[in-house]
């Protein structure tokens, strides 16, 4: 598999973040070191000096690259990681004796300087080895944040895709459904009024140009869905008798470009021109749309039927799928009120996006 230049990004931070750490191991001492030391000169003492940090540095990339990710990632075999580390820490305190005596066999001023009588070792090597002990402490939670993040990332990715699946599989879901419902009202419409079905599917047609072009989409700008949502309301009312009282305000601007998922607010609608209607051939259904302040609200209040039985409009997936795609799209962003009201005579129901905060 190819590495995509997304995929180096972190590798480089960490590699320079990495360089830079060791660059003020290594170079601070020098900086900072007092001449008048008791192996004389600066320099002398840096050089001798430098052992320690080399050791460390290798102690360190000994677990970070091998003992870690071998003894406690895969195997997580606390045994053998001690017994490497133990052996790790042995390795490093020879390295800082070998530095030594590498550096007085190749330097030979510095030798003289470094022949003088030496402390005991022992303290050195007690404190060296807990230098090492922290060290190691070290290069395991580097490790273990780095699995952290690689393991999150890819519970992210892995969300991401989930998510933006069963997203899709809505889309494909709400079409057929959308377009089931509709037909169903022109297949109505065509036993008693065969113009006003004309005119419906020249109506559908728009609709379904939107569905197309829009709903494939994961949002729209919020005019395109107030038109949209204005020609769907055109098509229902062709269907219905002038003893259903209608009120619509689509206060939108037809230039107002804010985001909102397509064909949201849709299945409100829908479910107003269903139950708002008795069997008669009356009702009152009142719609709303409008954005204030980057927050939209569809609000839908209608006079409430039971849906009747030779009623095929639909199998009720609508407003399941609006609760879904509002968690999916909008989580801690929305707020849906829905009911009857107290005498049971009205159903009402609120959506409210709120702006996202920058």
């Amino acid at each position: 598999m190819a590495t995509t230049l997304q995929d180096t990004k972190p590798k480089s931070r960490y590699l320079i973040l990495h360089m830079l750490c060791w660059a003020v191991l290594i170079v601070a001492p020098l900086l900072f070191h007092n001449s008048g030391d008791a192996w004389t000169a600066t320099w002398h003492w840096y050089c001798r000096w430098l052992g320690n940090p080399l050791a460390y540095i290798l102690v360190f990339y000994l677990n970070y690259l091998w003992i870690v990710p071998r003894f406690l990632l895969k195997k997580n075999d606390w045994k053998m990681f001690l017994l490497a580390n133990l052996f790790a820490i042995i390795f490093g305190l020879l390295a800082i004796d070998l530095w030594h005596w590498v550096a007085v066999q190749l330097l030979p001023d510095l030798g003289n300087v470094m022949r003088k009588p030496r402390p005991n070792r022992a303290p050195r090597y007690f404190w060296a080895t807990l230098i090492f002990i922290l060290i190691i402490a070290l290069a395991v939670a580097v490790r273990m944040i780095q699995r952290w993040q690689h393991i999150e990332n890819a519970r992210r990715e892995a969300e991401a895709a989930r998510t933006e699946a069963e997203l899709s599989n809505m889309r494909n879901q709400l079409n057929p459904h959308f377009l089931l419902n509709t037909l169903n009202n022109i297949y109505a419409l065509i036993a008693f009024d065969q113009e006003k079905a004309q005119t419906a599917v020249s109506e559908l047609s728009k609709l379904l140009r939107h569905m197309l072009y829009e709903n494939q989409q994961d949002f729209v700008p919020l005019y395109k869905e107030a038109d949209f949502m204005r020609n769907y309301i055109e098509l229902m009312k062709i269907r219905v008798t002038d003893h259903v009282k209608i009120t619509t305000d689509i206060s939108v601007s037809p230039n107002d470009t804010t985001p909102v998922a397509p064909l949201i607010f849709i299945s409100l609608i829908e479910n107003a021109f269903k139950h708002g209607i008795s069997p008669q051939g009356s009702g009152e259904i009142d719609i709303s749309l409008s954005q204030v302040d980057g927050d939209i609200t569809c609000e839908t209040h209608n006079t409430c039927y039971p849906k009747r039985g030779n009623d095929k409009s639909g199998s009720g997936i609508g407003l399941e799928q609006v609760s879904r795609r509002l968690e999916l799209m909008y989580p801690d962003r929305y707020t849906w009120e829905q009911g009857k009201t107290a005498d049971g005579k009205e159903y009402y129901s609120k959506i409210t996006i709120k702006k996202e905060k920058s």
